[in-house]
């Protein structure tokens, strides 16, 4: 166990604080630690933080918990000097230049996270209202909050320096009953603990989490606790001989072990009660051993022994040595019966696994200052898990949508923004104010016209950063500008916010369609006197859902204008069959020219209209390209003239599927054969068009010195069709190539 001084006096003897801040150091990292504790004496005085802690308190005993996380002198340096840069801005500017400038660049860190106390702190006081916040949001804030934090620092002594300085305030609360003490308690659990968890710093998490407990939910903390005292004296009896006789067994194998007694946190005690909805009498480790080895050998060998004297618990058993925790956390857990019919849980692992378990990532600052000729590699290939580690891919377990997002979000490339209200926003790296307004909320970025950065007026294409403030000025009603999707100008990045403006384009293609629908339908009921008639009953008659519907058939030539006649005027003489008037108009139109089924992201109803130079058919990829009064044109994605198009004009791009196309539609497309010239090649090549259903709309034929060229337009239901005709065209006698034009 690491031993780490649990009070600090404010008075307290300098030298003596001394000693024991220097544990392991050498003497000219005591003479810094000497000059720094004496800085630090004159610049804070008697300042107190808003816990009503004193500055020089909270800052020694910071250093000092620091110091028994082993971590190296900067750092401890880093936990004294934290607050000069609020309390004394001359002093500040000294800090690089007499402590070196690592120390000013850990002390900048700590500063950069003070700026989430406030956000972080207004966040939990806010979701603890009843009703106030949605419960998967609020677990996917908090996992944004952790993820912020992380993405703030260059350094990860920087989380461990605020995990020390979350761990002393929360002492002095211990100490200083205070009603603030509830809501920092509630903000430990939420963020920090769970960051210790990630980390690995089992010797700050349990303190940091029983101490949370003890304020949150005092009565329950005192009956836990007060059923561990009184079974105290029994239960060291029990320990003390469950370890003599394990170390004699150890011993008679020749391993060299230490046995002792684990000590009980009351949170994880009452964790395991409330989960596995169990009474305290039956929680395993009330009484427990750890056991601590040489080799990974010696580990299993252990294991063995704890289960030859006890009677194992089915299901009680993890290898932690074979499968690490996502934290690297590595060692065997085990739960026995002993002849009395009480539980015994055992940890065994070695000394190394042993540091880390304690100290986590904290432990291994130390191989950085080993030797150079293994030191270094040694701490690279200790650290080299902490960056994949930071993206905390396993900490949630919740797969509803909103956590799932936030889990799949890299580190290194997601920024955190903040808004006007203390909200974390998460973005891809290279996001502007645009791309934020997009996420808020749509109708923020349709009406989006300038934007500040944490305070000041910034360009809409800005590059956002972590940790800034953005707000968004808006007009009272409008839309984008089609500048917007012009790649060039870079004012956005992010593909959601990209569809979001290209639905709006879009959708005001649809407003025009209609119009253009509702002037036609209106000239043609005014030529036939019947400018009263009910336009919902008629579309209905028409055989269209909604009025709308008529509107878009009108405008796109697709309404029958005799079946239109008689409906009006209610004349069956002039009438087609009623079969024909149930079915929608949009089916009358030629399938070859325009299949029904294609869909426009985000819009319904859209005039569409294949485009005849690459003649698209399903599955191919496809997308939209809004033309002049024609509607929406469908390219295959790949086709050379919508390229340069899209090139030219990408606001006018639309997301495009086929949709139920796919299954009933009939598409046009071309086919080009080359062959050796013989006489009945055409007829070949026609019996497999008229074999496979297929009707042929084109033909262009070219011979020229014995060969060949053979063009085709046909009408197809899918590409799996073409394939398959192809295929049998290429087996034809003579034919050497025959392909998709």
């Amino acid at each position: 166990m690491v031993s780490v001084v649990h009070s600090v006096a404010t008075q307290g003897d300098d030298q003596h604080s001394l000693q024991t801040l220097s544990e392991g150091l050498s003497v000219e990292d005591v003479e810094r630690l000497g000059a720094a504790l004496t800085f630090v004496r004159e610049v804070y005085g008697d300042a107190v933080l808003g816990s009503g802690e004193g500055i020089w308190s909270h800052a020694l005993g910071m250093a000092l918990i620091v110091a028994g996380l082993k971590l190296d002198t900067d750092s401890r340096l880093a936990a004294l000097l934290f607050a000069v840069p609020a309390y004394d801005e001359p002093s500040a500017a000294q800090i690089s230049s007499r402590f070196g400038p690592d120390v000013a660049q850990l002390v900048q860190g700590i500063s950069r996270l003070n700026r989430l106390r406030p956000i972080a702190r207004g966040f939990m006081a806010g979701s603890s209202e009843v009703g106030n916040s949605n419960p998967q949001e609020t677990r996917a804030q908090v996992e944004v909050l952790r993820k912020m934090l992380l993405a703030m620092v260059e350094d990860i002594r920087v989380v461990l320096l605020r995990l020390a300085s979350r761990t002393q305030t929360l002492r002095y609360y211990a100490a200083n009953a205070d009603e603030l003490r509830v809501q920092v308690a509630r903000e430990t659990l939420e963020l920090y603990s769970p960051l210790a968890n990630r980390l690995g710093v089992w010797e700050l998490k349990w303190e940091l989490e029983d101490l949370s407990f003890r304020f949150l939910h005092p009565e329950t903390y005192k009956k836990i606790a007060k059923m561990l005292d009184e079974k105290r004296i029994e239960r060291e009896q029990f320990i003390a001989d469950a370890i003599e006789r394990l170390k004699g067994e150890l011993s008679t194998l020749g391993i060299d072990a230490e046995v002792y007694g684990r000590p009980k946190h009351i949170y994880s005690i009452w964790n395991k009660m409330r989960k596995k909805g169990v009474e305290f009498s039956e929680v395993y480790d009330i009484r427990a051993l750890r056991v601590i080895v040489e080799g990974v050998k010696d580990c299993y060998t252990a294991l063995g022994i704890v289960h030859n004297i006890w009677t194992p618990i089915p299901k009680e058993f993890d290898d932690y040595i074979s499968n690490p925790k996502g934290n690297y956390y590595r060692s065997l857990h085990t739960a026995v019966r002993c002849p009395d019919g009480r539980s015994l849980e055992v940890q065994i692992r070695t000394w190394d696994m042993h540091r880390h378990a304690e100290l986590g990532v904290a432990a291994h600052w130390r191989y950085k200052e080993g030797s150079k000729s293994g030191g270094e590699d040694s701490y690279d290939e200790k650290i080299a898990w902490l960056r994949q580690l930071l993206t905390w891919k396993d900490e949630v377990a919740d797969s509803s949508d909103w956590v799932r997002h936030y889990k799949q979000a890299a580190l290194d490339e997601t920024i955190y923004i903040l808004t006007p209200h203390g909200k974390v926003v998460d973005l891809p790296r290279g996001a502007t104010p645009l791309d934020f307004a997009y996420r808020v909320h749509t109708d923020l970025g349709h009406r989006c016209r300038g934007a500040k950065i944490d305070g000041l007026l910034a360009p809409l294409n800005t590059t956002l950063k972590t940790g800034q403030r953005v707000e968004i000025i808006t007009a009272k009603q409008g839309g984008p500008s089609r500048d917007w999707l012009n790649t060039a100008q870079g004012y956005i990045q992010t593909k959601g916010a990209r569809t979001k403006v290209r639905q709006w384009f879009a959708s005001l293609a649809l407003e025009e369609t209609l119009a253009d629908g509702r002037s036609v339908i209106a000239k043609e009921l005014q030529r036939l006197g019947q400018g009263g008639v009910n336009i919902e009953e008629l579309s209905r008659k028409l055989g269209f859902a909604r009025s709308d519907d008529l509107f878009v058939a009108a405008a796109r030539n697709e309404l029958n204008l005799r079946q239109f006649q008689a409906v009006v005027r209610g004349d069956p003489q002039t009438l087609v069959d009623a079969d024909a008037l149930e079915k929608p108009a949009i089916a009358l139109r030629r399938p070859a020219e325009e299949p029904k089924g294609i869909l426009i992201v985000g819009v319904d109803k859209l005039l569409t209209q294949l485009a005849r130079c690459c003649k698209p058919a399903p599955p191919d990829p496809i997308e939209g390209f809004v033309t002049r009064g024609k509607g929406v044109s469908i390219h295959r994605v790949d086709c050379p003239n919508f390229q340069h198009l899209a090139a030219l004009h990408p606001e006018r791009v639309i997301e495009t599927d086929w949709g139920g196309a796919e299954a009933d539609g009939i598409f046009a497309t071309d086919i080009v054969v080359d062959a050796h010239d013989r006489q009945g090649l055409l007829r070949d090549i026609s019996e497999i068009f008229a074999k496979e259903k297929i009707n042929v709309i084109g033909v262009n034929t070219q011979s020229k010195q014995g060969k060949a060229r053979m063009g085709f337009t046909v009408e197809v239901h899918n590409l799996q069709q073409l394939k398959r005709t192809l295929g049998l065209i290429h087996e034809v006698e003579g034919v050497v190539a025959a392909r998709r034009g």
